[in-house]
């Protein structure tokens, strides 16, 4: 790694978006060529190498405060290990798309505060609260409160698709993104959910 880009490296990771900004310029393209092959003809006509990398950019933005340098092709690695993480899930979501599992969607929710509940059982957590009722006001609050400190485009996936209840052809149609791109977004969207309420709800048991 020359010194150029080891300084571009710490100014990216203490919040420089501009450094951050060229390094993606620079690696991005290599990491899209590897993802390309991975795809496959099966979800080729679904799923291209630019939705992958849209929300790996993404996810760049938001991890990069995280990322430990490592050496030469360290960020190149890093980036290329989302990358693989966002077409994984975007896979997993268009085989459900395929094999549909009515236990893990969320449907057309009844009121709001359902579909809150039904959104923190996907999640994984349960209440210890004993009232049905206050349980249900409850994660309401906790769920509204934590879908605000999403990046926006992941707010708006979860708000469109586990608290409306909308297909992901709509929502993919609302954000000008194909509908892997939108199981990716969501995939990570749910990913932070847990890590937020992981450690700031008090009754996850």
């Amino acid at each position: 790694m020359d010194d150029a880009e080891q300084e571009q490296l710490i100014k990216a990771v203490s919040g420089d978006s501009d450094a951050l900004s060229d390094l993606l310029q620079k690696h991005g393209p290599s990491v899209r060529s590897a993802i390309g092959p991975a795809i496959g003809k099966q979800w080729s006509s679904v799923l291209d190498a630019d939705d992958v990398m849209q929300v790996t950019y993404l996810e760049a933005f938001l991890q990069i405060d995280r990322f430990k340098p490592a050496g030469e092709g360290s960020f190149r690695a890093w980036l290329k290990r989302i990358a693989d993480n966002n077409l994984r899930d975007a896979i997993k979501g268009l085989q459900r798309l395929k094999r549909p599992q009515p236990s893990r969607r969320v449907t057309v929710p009844a009121n709001r505060a359902d579909s809150c509940v039904a959104l923190f059982e996907i999640l994984g957590y349960t209440s210890t609260t004993p009232s049905r009722d206050a349980m249900r006001r409850e994660v309401q609050a906790v769920i509204e409160a934590t879908i605000t400190k999403l990046a926006p485009d992941y707010e708006l996936v979860v708000r469109q698709c586990d608290l409306k209840g909308l297909p992901v052809s709509e929502v993919a149609a609302e954000l000008g993104r194909s509908e892997a791109a939108v199981y990716m977004l969501r995939a990570r969207a749910h990913e932070q959910l847990r890590r937020y309420l992981g450690s700031e709800t008090r009754f996850i048991d």
